[in-house]
């Protein structure tokens, strides 16, 4: 079928494009692992339809597919270098399709608002963060230093620090970071402090500046006796996931699933915040969360990438359904997988 349509005459109008495409989108995504030859076919109607089509049906066909992990990733990466950044925002955002290559080409190419949606993603590699810190503006600065699954190299932190040091909002998200070294805290914690001194930070009293900064500096510690308290079985899972995800702090939440699931961080925070909730609730199942606490964690969520309550309710549901030695034989499956990868 998709190679019939992949046939399509050259006179269509836009509508009956928009029409076509959305037809064949909704076949599409209902196979979860469609094969090659579908995904060819597929990638071929979307790429001839995507030009004729107005900005306006260009950004709705984004928003359906943005997170798809079966999209062709030609189809991603033209959504995502879409000239007009409603369109590319959702796909730079969410997309698992998109490797470390587009994302740089796409950060050394086009507009700051691009930049800002590829610094939300939920993970960032050291290489294309560099990029982000040398071309971003200062909500780019912003986005990049407050989000936790961003790395940062030596250079990307070096240049962070050289060209946002002397902003304190972005000198406080740097020391609200639970991936600091001690020297990198040190460094940022001597900023925070002269900038209080000097009544500069963020329009902020200084008292109440030193105040945040210590504050993380203090959550770094307690996630630090957290892992410690898990480890030795004297508190228990749930009372922690229910903590962190009350507090939103993702990038620490992530840290307790990749110590008790035996995973690495990178792919702990890959997992709590990729859009579909089947890979974080399979974990969790596994790892005997309960309901209460794996609600709390789909809240985090949906707080993170602006789901509604219908969406969570349905998450949870299925949750309940889950069963738990399925949940723990997929576990084992995947951590195999990685192993031999």
């Amino acid at each position: 079928m998709f190679n019939s349509l992949t046939r399509m005459p050259a006179e269509m109008s836009s509508d009956s494009r928009r029409q076509l495409l959305n037809a064949v989108t909704d076949l599409f995504l209902l196979d979860d692992a469609p094969n090659e030859a579908s995904q060819a076919h597929y990638g071929e109607i979307a790429l001839r339809s995507l030009p004729h089509l107005e900005t306006g049906s260009r950004r709705d066909y984004a928003t359906r597919v943005a997170a798809a992990p079966a999209l062709p990733r030609d189809v991603a990466v033209t959504l995502a270098s879409d000239p007009d950044a409603d369109v590319a925002r959702l796909v730079l955002k969410l997309s698992p399709v998109l490797t470390d290559t587009d994302l740089a080409a796409i950060a050394v190419s086009q507009s700051q608002h691009h930049l800002v949606a590829i610094a939300e993603r939920a993970r960032l590699s050291e290489s294309v963060t560099d990029i982000l810190v040398e071309r971003g503006d200062r909500q780019v600065l912003h986005t990049v230093s407050a989000n936790e699954g961003a790395s940062l190299s030596e250079k990307g932190f070096d240049k962070l620090v050289a060209r946002g040091g002397q902003d304190g909002q972005i000198s406080l998200a740097l020391s609200a970071r639970s991936d600091l070294t001690p020297d990198r805290a040190q460094r940022v914690m001597r900023i925070v402090e002269q900038l209080s001194e000097e009544g500069g930070l963020w329009s902020k009293p200084g008292s109440e500046a030193l105040t945040l900064a210590r504050q993380a500096r203090q959550q770094r510690l307690e996630i630090k006796l957290l892992l410690v308290d898990l480890a030795a079985g004297t508190r228990p899972l749930d009372e922690i996931v229910t903590m962190l995800a009350d507090e939103d702090r993702a990038f620490h939440l992530a840290l307790v699933f990749a110590q008790v699931a035996s995973l690495s961080t990178d792919q702990a925070l890959r997992v709590l915040m990729q859009r579909d909730a089947s890979g974080i609730a399979v974990a969790c199942r596994a790892l005997g969360v309960g309901s209460a606490a794996f609600e709390a964690v789909l809240t985090l969520r949906a707080r993170r990438l602006m789901f509604g309550k219908a969406a969570t309710e349905d998450d949870l549901r299925a949750y309940a359904a889950l069963d738990p030695a399925m949940a723990e034989r997929t576990m084992r499956f995947l951590k195999l997988k990685t192993k031999l990868s």
